[in-house]
This record gives C-alpha cells, sequence and structure tokens, in this order.
C-alpha cells in the first residue's frame, strides 16, 4: 500500500511538471498569477459566437473581441445573449473584487471569461491576443479560416495598481494616430495608465482656448540645439531625421511644432477609455514654462524667460497674473481630462530669479515664507487646493519634497541618486510612483542590459517600512524627447524594455528572467506584425575599435536563427539588400565596417561601427618589487569629463580591481599600476560605466567611454606581448546612477572577468 501511495505520488508530481512546463511554454506576457493547462484547444470559426448576457457591463469588451476575432478569422462572430457550445462567454462575477481581475477557461466547448467589470474582461481578451497568431495584427494580411487556443484555467490579477508609459510630446510631437496605435500597444501588455506630457519649454501642445497665443505661438519653434543633434545622428541613422510633417513656414520662417485641439484630445482620451487606459495630463509649472512666458511675458518680472545655468526662467510666483493663467489653464485641462489625477510638474525650477527679485522678497516676508523652496511650495499648494476642489489630485514630481508638501500629493519619483525620496513620502503618508532614472528613463541608451534591469528593478524600496507598502502604487517608464523626433526612434528606445517593465509590474517576480527571456523572444513576430521599429538582440563577439598586425578575419553569429546580419565597407548604412555575414571576412588594411542585424520582417536593430587598424605588438616592461593590486587616487569633486581630474587626490588607496573604493554623489578616480598578461596576443577589453571613463594600456588610449552619460559598454582592442604592460583607468560619476565594470576577452574568445591576479602597481 505504502508503495503504491509513493507511485501514485510520483505520478502526480511529473503530471503537474509536465503541466507547469506546458503552461511555461505559453508567450505570454505580463505572465499570469496562476494558470493550468489542459488537453485539447479550443477552435474559433466562423460559427463561434460570443455570448454576453449583461451587454450593460461589457458592451465595449463584446465588439472588441467581435473586432479581434474578425482579425483572425476574416469573418464576423456574431453576439448573442445565449450559447453553450462553440461560445465565447462573457460574464460578471461579483466575487472578483479587485478592479482588473479576471478569470479565462478554455475547453474544447467553450471559452469562458469572468470578471466584475469592463477592465477586467478586457485584459483576458488581451490574453486571448497573445494566444492568437501574430498574423492577426497585420491587417489584410491574415489567410486564416480557423484559429485555435489551448485549454487552460488562468486567475489573474495585477500586483500593482499603477503600470504606466509617459511619452513627452513637446520636445518633439507625435501625431494622434501615432498615440492611438501606442496605446493599444501598451493595451496589449496590460498597462493602465499613460502620463501625456503637453507642455515644456520647447512647445506647448495643448489647446487652451482662453490663451491661444499658447498654441497660436508656444506650438512653434525654430530649429534648436536639440534639432541639430538629431540632424547630425540622422546620418548615420534614419531614425534622427526630424519629421517632415512637423515643420512648416510660418511668418517668413521655418518652425517645428504642433498642437492638439480640445476636440482632437477628446477623441484620444475617448479612445483610451475603450482600452481601458487612462491618459494623466501633465501641466509643468512653475519651471518649464518658457513657450509659454515667451507668449504671455506678464508671467514673469522680466520680458521673456531666458536661460540659466541648467533650467529656464520659471513663472513668478509673486505675481497674482501667474496664479490666474495657471489656474484658468488647470480649469480647461480638468474639464477636458476625465482622469482622477492632474500631473503639475514642479520639477527642476532655476529659483535664481525670485532671489534675486525684491517683488519676492517682499511676498514672502508677507506670507512667512523663509525661502524659495518654501515659495515655490506655497504656489503648489495653492494649485494644488485649486485641482482638489475639483475633484482630482495632483501628481508631481520628488522635488516637491524639498519645500513640504502633504499626504494629499502623489509623488513621482524619478531622480534615482536621491536615494531617500520615497522613504520620506511615504513616511509621510504620500503615495508613490516609482520612475527613477536607472532604469526606467527610457530615453536613456537601450543596451544589452537594459531588459535585465528593468525586471530586476526595485518597485517598493528596501528601506521602505513595511506597513508603508501598500503606499508605492506601482510603476512607470518615462520617454523624454529632446533626442527622439520620430515614432520609429521613440520605438526603439522603448521595446523591448517596456515589455519587461510590463511582466514586472503585473507580476511583482523577479526569480524567472530565464524563462521571461524565452518568452519575449516569442513576442519578436508580434512585434513585428505590429510594426514596430523594436530593439533587436545585441549581435556579440566583437570590439568595437579593432587592431591587427598583418591581417585579420572578422565573422560574427546572428542571435537568433531568422535573424540576418549585413556589413557595408563603403560606410554606408546597412540595408537588407546590403551583403549578408554568412562567412569571415579577411581584413589587410585600414578598414570602417558597418554592421546590423535584420529580423524576418525587414526591422532593422542597432547599427554597429567598427574601425580596423593595422597596430604593433607592445612590448612588455621590466618592473622589480611590483605589489598586488592597483593604486587608486579619489578626487571628491563633480567633473564632466576625465581630462578634469588633475591636482592632488583626497585619498589614495590599493584595490585589488576595478572598483570604487569609495561612493559619494560625484567624484573622480585614477587606477594606476600594470596589468600583467599572461600570453601575447590581441586582447579586447569591455568598458561599462555611468558616468564617464577611458582605459589607457601600453601608453595607448584603448577604450574612450568618457564623459556624462548613462551607463554605455565601449569596447577596444590591443596587441600585447606577455608580462607587464602599463595600465591606467580613469573614471568620473557625477551623481546618478552607478556602473562601473571593465571585462576582457583574448584572441575573440569570450568575455571574461580580469582576475585581480593579473593588477600589480
Amino acid at each position: 500500500m505504502k508503495k503504491l501511495f509513493v507511485l501514485l505520488f510520483l505520478l502526480c508530481a511529473i503530471f503537474l511538471c509536465a503541466q507547469n512546463s506546458k503552461a511555461q511554454e505559453l508567450p505570454l506576457i505580463p505572465y499570469p498569477s496562476n494558470i493550468q493547462t489542459g488537453s485539447g484547444s479550443f477552435a474559433i470559426n466562423g460559427n463561434t459566437k460570443i455570448v454576453v448576457a449583461d451587454m450593460s457591463k461589457f458592451n465595449n469588451e463584446a465588439t472588441y473581441l467581435q473586432s479581434l476575432l474578425k482579425s483572425a478569422i476574416g469573418k464576423d462572430v456574431f453576439i448573442a445573449k445565449s450559447g453553450t457550445k462553440n461560445v465565447i462567454e462573457i460574464k460578471y462575477n461579483s466575487q472578483l473584487e479587485k478592479a482588473e481581475a479576471y478569470t479565462l477557461e478554455v475547453t474544447p466547448d467553450k471559452i469562458t471569461i469572468s470578471a466584475s467589470n469592463g477592465h477586467g474582461a478586457f485584459n483576458a481578451l488581451q490574453t486571448i491576443r497573445q494566444l492568437l497568431p501574430p498574423t492577426i495584427e497585420t491587417v489584410g494580411n491574415n489567410t486564416l479560416t480557423s484559429v485555435s487556443i489551448p485549454s487552460l484555467k488562468i486567475e489573474d490579477s495585477p500586483a500593482f495598481s499603477w503600470r504606466g508609459m509617459h511619452l513627452d510630446v513637446s520636445r518633439h510631437f507625435f501625431t494622434l494616430d501615432y498615440l492611438k496605435k501606442h496605446i493599444d500597444r501598451l493595451a496589449l501588455y496590460k498597462f493602465n495608465k499613460f502620463h501625456l506630457h503637453l507642455t515644456d519649454d520647447q512647445g506647448w501642445r495643448l489647446e487652451i482656448k482662453k490663451y491661444p497665443k499658447l498654441t497660436n505661438e508656444g506650438a512653434w519653434r525654430t530649429f534648436n540645439n536639440q534639432d541639430s543633434a538629431c540632424m547630425k545622428k540622422a546620418v548615420e541613422n534614419p531614425n534622427f531625421k526630424i519629421d517632415p510633417r512637423f515643420i512648416h513656414e510660418k511668418d517668413g520662417k521655418t518652425v517645428y511644432g504642433g498642437f492638439y485641439t480640445q476636440e482632437e484630445m477628446k477623441d484620444l482620451i475617448a479612445y483610451a477609455q475603450s482600452k481601458h487606459i487612462e491618459i494623466i495630463p501633465e501641466i509643468d509649472v512653475p519651471g518649464h514654462m518658457m513657450a509659454a512666458i515667451n507668449s504671455y511675458p506678464y508671467l514673469i518680472e522680466g520680458q521673456k524667460s531666458e536661460w540659466g545655468e541648467l533650467f529656464s526662467t520659471p513663472v513668478c510666483p509673486c505675481k497674482e497674473e501667474a496664479y490666474t493663467f495657471t489656474k484658468d489653464v488647470l480649469q480647461e485641462v480638468i474639464d477636458l481630462f476625465p482622469s482622477k489625477y492632474i500631473h503639475i510638474g514642479a520639477d527642476e525650477v532655476d529659483k535664481k530669479s525670485w532671489s534675486n527679485s525684491e517683488l519676492c522678497k517682499e511676498f514672502m516676508k508677507a506670507n512667512g515664507l523663509e525661502d524659495v523652496d518654501k515659495l515655490q511650495s506655497h504656489f503648489v499648494h495653492e494649485m494644488q487646493e485649486f485641482v482638489e476642489s475639483h475633484g482630482k489630485k495632483i501628481i508631481a514630481w520628488d522635488e516637491i519634497l524639498e519645500g513640504g508638501t502633504n499626504p494629499n500629493v502623489t509623488i513621482m519619483y524619478w531622480r534615482g541618486w536621491v536615494k531617500d525620496a520615497p522613504k520620506k513620502a511615504v513616511l509621510g503618508n504620500s503615495e508613490v510612483i516609482m520612475t527613477p532614472t536607472n532604469p526606467l528613463y527610457f530615453d536613456y541608451v537601450n543596451n544589452n542590459i537594459s531588459v535585465n534591469n528593468v525586471y530586476h528593478m526595485e518597485v517598493i524600496p528596501a528601506d521602505v517600512p513595511a506597513d508603508k507598502a501598500h503606499l508605492i502604487q506601482g510603476a512607470q517608464a518615462n520617454l523624454w524627447t529632446e533626442m527622439i523626433p520620430t515614432e520609429q526612434q521613440a520605438e526603439f528606445q522603448m521595446y523591448p524594455r517596456m515589455i519587461a517593465l510590463a511582466e514586472r509590474t503585473w507580476t511583482n517576480n523577479t526569480g524567472r528572467f530565464d524563462e521571461f527571456s524565452q518568452r519575449l523572444l516569442k513576442q519578436y513576430p508580434r512585434l513585428d506584425a505590429l510594426g514596430i521599429n523594436y530593439r533587436l538582440p545585441d549581435i556579440e563577439g566583437f570590439a568595437q575599435e579593432n587592431v591587427f598586425i598583418g591581417s585579420t578575419d572578422f565573422m560574427v553569429n546572428s542571435p537568433l536563427p531568422d535573424m540576418t546580419i549585413h556589413y557595408t565597407l563603403d560606410g554606408d548604412i546597412p540595408t537588407v539588400d546590403s551583403p549578408k555575414l554568412s562567412q569571415p571576412i579577411s581584413i589587410s588594411q585600414p578598414t570602417l565596417l558597418k554592421m546590423a542585424l535584420f529580423s524576418s520582417g525587414g526591422v532593422r536593430g542597432e547599427i554597429y561601427s567598427l574601425n580596423f587598424r593595422p597596430t604593433t605588438l607592445s612590448k612588455a616592461v621590466i618592473v622589480e618589487n611590483t605589489n598586488a593590486g592597483l593604486r587608486c587616487d579619489f578626487f571628491n569633486k563633480f567633473y564632466k569629463n576625465t581630462k578634469e581630474i588633475v591636482g592632488t587626490p583626497d585619498e589614495t588607496f590599493v584595490v585589488p580591481n576595478i572598483q570604487a573604493p569609495k561612493e559619494t554623489n560625484s567624484f573622480g578616480l585614477k587606477f594606476n599600476g600594470y596589468i600583467n598578461v599572461p600570453e601575447t596576443g590581441i586582447y579586447s577589453f569591455f568598458f561599462n560605466c555611468d558616468d564617464g571613463g577611458v582605459l589607457y594600456i601600453a601608453g595607448e588610449t584603448v577604450v574612450d567611454n568618457d564623459g556624462q552619460h548613462s551607463a554605455i559598454m565601449k569596447s577596444g582592442q590591443v596587441a600585447l606581448e606577455k608580462g607587464l604592460q602599463p595600465f591606467q583607468l580613469d573614471f568620473l560619476e557625477g551623481g546618478g546612477g552607478y556602473t562601473l565594470k571593465l571585462q576582457y576577452s583574448f584572441n575573440g574568445g569570450a568575455v571574461q572577468e580580469i582576475p585581480d591576479s593579473w593588477f600589480k602597481h
């Protein structure tokens, strides 16, 4: 009997493991909370019906499902009030208390969706959408007459209530059609918030009827330095070409811009509501208001807004006109947007003009305000009271904490270097939305570590007390568009890390990255069908700056079997018609090789520029009485580039490897000594840093990764004789995300960590 019990137990375990393995094969992102697979499948064909007993609750979802199925099989599927076989039923379930929760059961006879409201049912439909063939996403490209969904049972609900994406339409403009496409893709991955940044120094994008000059004048600008930088990049990458649809002749000048009328915005809001996406408008005050101030100069004391050391002149919070103007604008925004929230910015305010103002000094004295931080809070709190009097809540960036706030303000945390801001906010009983620069500023470089970083981000910071954790609402990624002038580049920056954020905020599980990565690969055909210009996987196994003695052969392989690498040797940008890299290329003279990965759908990945130059072998040096490790000079100061790191260090350490012996908000490091290489040959070095750094070996620059920037990996090669070689690495940290990592490979082999034993001083 005991043996029989053990046998049954083992059989059950094997069955459950098999079921779980089968479930993990389903290409669903975000992954459901609970999923079980069964045998067989449900076939959707021309005889399938949609059954909804209560259309008053699920009319939107029924009609959406109808259009989804038509795209799948090319036929209309009828909606009925009853039916038992070959039906997809959407029904009300009051027991599902969470607003976005749903259950989905698929048997060979029937699909049953249960939810307590339309949002939950709509989430179930997105799960079904991902189980349908990717071809359904391309209008007119589907020739199927029947599709099948595997038998399964899902119980699902999100871990966080705020799962959002932000888009800045002020720096560069985007059409309503594109915003609708973006909303549809947000819905596909079960996002529920769309933060729309509508105003900034570079452009005012929303019609305000009481102040027509905001869009007649403020929506247009002559080309600025950011446009010029994009134009320069466009020589290499057409994604950076300024969109010609937004270039016009106005008053004899070539200007860039655009705006949304209130009627257009109503249409966008209605579309988003049908997808259960809440649009949160942002009107950024009192800073970032140059476009408004130049149209209405009375908002400040001077004649025009100017750029200070970092930011533009803000509106003057000591003039009654500024309060009247801001409330008038907010009134029209409140009337237009049904969102519970109005985002009022309150970030990056250059308060110098206030500090030097006699009017402000008098105003502060009369109102008992001790400093300009309190003056900003005074202005913000008055806007808060105004917004709340209309039944709304305000969101503000985390700088608002500096001048004091109250629990009714929702804090959007972005300054990743201000580590204690989320804790400070929740201790004050404020709700917090996590949007830290690292890794959720999607305008930062999208590279081979971005998806991993997003997937493993800390939504609830470790120092937040357990009894305050509920105040962390969730997370969103921000896309600032100073250097993003096209839809194509916006998509390149967002995908696929946006998909990782969807998983992170829905599941609150960081322990399944390898399995998630496999599901992500299965999403690429759907992204192709949707026409999304996503960032393809990286090509690996090469350096950007290459050297050779006599000649060399170059060859790398595609990371996925259905993707191909194409290259050029004449400086042109690779296209799908360029030569395919299918065998080694022999190089014996200075060469610029450009290559890119292409998906089967024609999407081009990162453009890699590789320089090859002839070199000679660097002879080893003879040094007696060396010690282990490197000497590291520490400079406790802010630097813009490593060339500025000069003079006497504040401290000197000996370190076993490349690492920061001490961290502050901003500092510089100089590592000096020798690297003892064990074999003669070509060494590649891979230098990943945030902010900047430069690597020198044997007296020559091997990797130049200098300047203020987010985490970027650059690589270079040097030919070294076995033995000691002079070694120097300079690094600076400007404040914010801290990264410092150096790896190597030998003669084109695997990338490895540098052993401590190699470093001497």
